[in-house]
């Protein structure tokens, strides 16, 4: 069973959802799901699109870069395999594919980002966690690749050299 620093993952080879994602980041490609039916992207991978409810998807490809929407500074390592990370930082990541796109279905001027969770790794080091110190709503980020075995890999992000369109903000220490 392939692993994450101590951390068992478990994809079966019939959960065709999680499996490709696995699969498409192992050969180095952020992929999303996109709907069938009215074209959204998702970054939640589920069978059903949340804003139609069509099951017809297929991957997409991103570019793998985005912006820090929102960020956590994990001090208590709930899983052990994350112990000797702590304090790391996760990110919530608005990738650049779809930012504020309108949706039809919502309510009038309500828009649509795809949005991920990750970790936030070093530049130079994607087996360790970003500094808390350099952490920042709004600082721009790319995504990168851990090996988990032969066949997966979990997409990680880093913050990229690529200016923040806006002043980034972070919480007061």
């Amino acid at each position: 069973m392939p692993s994450y620093d101590r951390l068992r993952l478990a994809v079966t080879p019939t959960d065709s959802e999680h499996r490709g994602y696995y699969e498409h980041a192992k050969q180095g490609h952020l992929v999303v799901q996109q709907c069938g039916e009215c074209g959204m992207l998702r970054g939640v991978i589920g069978a059903g699109c949340p804003f139609c409810t069509s099951l017809q998807w297929e991957w997409h490809a991103t570019s793998g870069k985005g912006v820090v929407y929102s960020y956590q500074i994990v001090t208590q390592a709930v899983n052990p395999a994350f112990q000797n990370w702590v304090p790391y930082p996760i990110v919530l990541v608005e990738l650049d594919e779809q930012r504020a796109v309108p949706w039809q279905g919502g309510r009038e001027g309500e828009a649509i980002s795809v949005r991920m969770i990750a970790n936030l790794v070093r530049p130079d080091d994607h087996t360790a966690p970003e500094h808390e110190d350099n952490v920042a709503i709004g600082k721009r980020v790319s995504v990168c690749f851990l090996d988990v075995d032969d066949t997966m890999a979990l997409p990680q992000f880093y913050l990229s050299d690529e200016p923040p369109e806006v002043t980034p903000w972070r919480a007061p220490l």
